[in-house]
């Protein structure tokens, strides 16, 4: 029992997952011991700098931004973030989750084998965070035991192939490559982002008329704005800086900064809320540069080590990373998409306050939170820049704000009692799966909840056998 639990701790680990997957595919390949270690170990640290700069936007700068933003403007209500619920549904969930997420990649390796959706999914934290949304869902439809175990797993293990396959024509073209893949569960975002993209300004980019919002040219003046840590800086430091304002002009402006209401530590610590809007700005920009150097890092050794999984296990097998692998390829686009996106959400809250009375004020109130509108809105922003060039991108990015504020209305009553929790899964894609399955287990309670599971976990593998395919260009 005590290896099983190691195991388990091991696979709900991140980085030490994307480091064996290196270590996997460097030992195929038949490696150098010293290569080996060096590309394994090279992985784990990536991805940890990577997730220390998620983390150190997460805690500092987004955090604080989104407590300030709800005082300055005095809205209550539920607060979409991924790591909020599935620490509030891991109280009652921890066993099935841990299982789910483990037999689940297992599952992604047998799916992507035998189907046409060779796709690993390697965004561990989001895997756990599936696997969690995916135990409530069906607990709710009646599964327990090995019932549930096997079912969620099947699940997860589809998702993670049947995303990163929604992705990879824009992947493609994004980097000019079909060797890796996407992995991050707000896909279906992205996706209508691209499509929106694609739709409002992809005549214009195919036909040479249409601008890039990385054509953008700025003014000599402004020429130290193509450096995207200064222009972050700046962009945050302004934001921060008109929140705060707002904030201080309520009147128990002084008590809430004496009690530590409006940060974890009283405006961090300093005493002027101007000076403390540009530290945030400018920590936000070094936030997103630790972010960018742990993709570059894991990029540089995964990529090579994949070829192993590919050769041996897997063939063809794609590597699907975690969403920041997007932002340096249109760095402008990341910064307009969280921005319209974080608008769309805005506009998305008021709307919500207006239509509620028409429902009997039983609307869950959905305030933007920084975190999913910045990751989630900025992938959006690449993706939709990418088909439709910077008109795609802005209409894009505010279309997808609206779209990730109004999924969780429709996903909260689906999550039993967690659906009554101040907080909610903010990204596309768990509340696209959570809707779907959720009104599947409505109908279909137990054992034949089980059976929809397995079928739906067969049909790409059956697929691929009986489908002629297509001949090699």
């Amino acid at each position: 029992m005590q290896v099983l639990l190691i195991i388990q701790e091991i696979l709900s680990t991140p980085a030490i997952l994307v480091g064996l997957m290196a270590l996997l595919g460097l030992a195929l390949q038949k490696k150098a011991a010293t290569d080996v270690v060096k590309g394994t170990i090279k992985t784990i640290v990536g991805f940890l700098v990577l997730s220390a700069g998620s983390a150190f936007l997460q805690s500092g700068s987004l955090n604080d931004f989104g407590v300030i933003f709800n005082y300055a403007f005095s809205v209550n209500g539920v607060v979409p973030n991924n790591e909020a619920i599935v620490t509030a549904a891991l109280t009652q969930y921890a066993s099935d989750t841990a299982w789910i997420m483990m037999f689940g990649m297992v599952a992604n390796i047998v799916i992507a084998r035998f189907s046409r959706m060779n796709y690993i999914f390697l965004t561990g934290h989001h895997t756990l965070y599936m696997a969690c949304m995916i135990a409530i869902v069906l607990t709710v439809g009646g599964l327990s035991g090995w019932q549930l175990i096997l079912g969620g797993s099947l699940i997860l293990g589809l998702v993670m192939v049947i995303f990163p396959a929604l992705a990879q024509p824009t992947m493609k073209k994004l980097t000019g490559t079909d060797d890796v893949g996407f992995g991050h569960f707000s896909t279906i975002g992205y996706w209508f982002a691209a499509q929106i993209g694609k739709l409002v300004g992809g005549k214009a980019m195919k036909e040479g008329k249409g601008k890039s919002t990385e054509d953008i040219n700025f003014p000599k003046w402004l020429s130290f704005m193509r450096d995207t840590t200064v222009a972050i800086s700046i962009t945050m430091m302004v934001i921060f800086i008109v929140v705060c304002a707002v904030a201080s002009t309520r009147p128990d402006y002084a008590a809430a900064v004496a009690e530590g209401a409006l940060s974890s530590t009283a405006l961090g610590g300093y005493t002027n809320w101007i000076v403390y809007a540009l530290v945030c700005g400018m920590n936000f920009a070094g936030g997103i540069y630790i972010i960018l150097s742990g993709v570059r890092l894991i990029l540089a050794e995964i990529v090579p080590a994949f070829k192993g999984i590919a050769d041996k296990l897997v063939p063809n097998a794609k590597p699907a990373i975690d969403c920041p692998v997007v932002f340096p390829y249109a760095p402008n686009a990341v910064l307009i998409g969280f921005l319209v996106s974080f608008v769309g959400g805005i506009v998305g809250m008021f709307i919500l306050l207006g239509i509620n009375p028409t429902f009997g004020n039983t609307l869950p109130i959905i305030l933007p939170g920084v975190v999913p509108h910045f990751f989630c809105g900025a992938t959006a922003g690449v993706f939709a820049n990418t088909h439709g060039g910077l008109k795609g991108c802005i209409i894009g990015s505010f279309l997808h704000g609206l779209l990730i504020t109004f999924l969780p209305v429709i996903t909260m009553p689906i999550m039993g009692d967690l659906g009554y929790a101040s907080t909610t899964f903010s990204d596309a894609d768990f509340c696209g799966v959570g809707i779907v399955l959720g009104y599947i287990s409505r109908l279909l309670q137990g054992t034949p909840l089980l059976i929809v599971c397995i079928v739906f976990f067969l049909l790409p593998i059956i697929y691929n056998f009986v489908a002629p395919k297509k001949k090699a260009e």
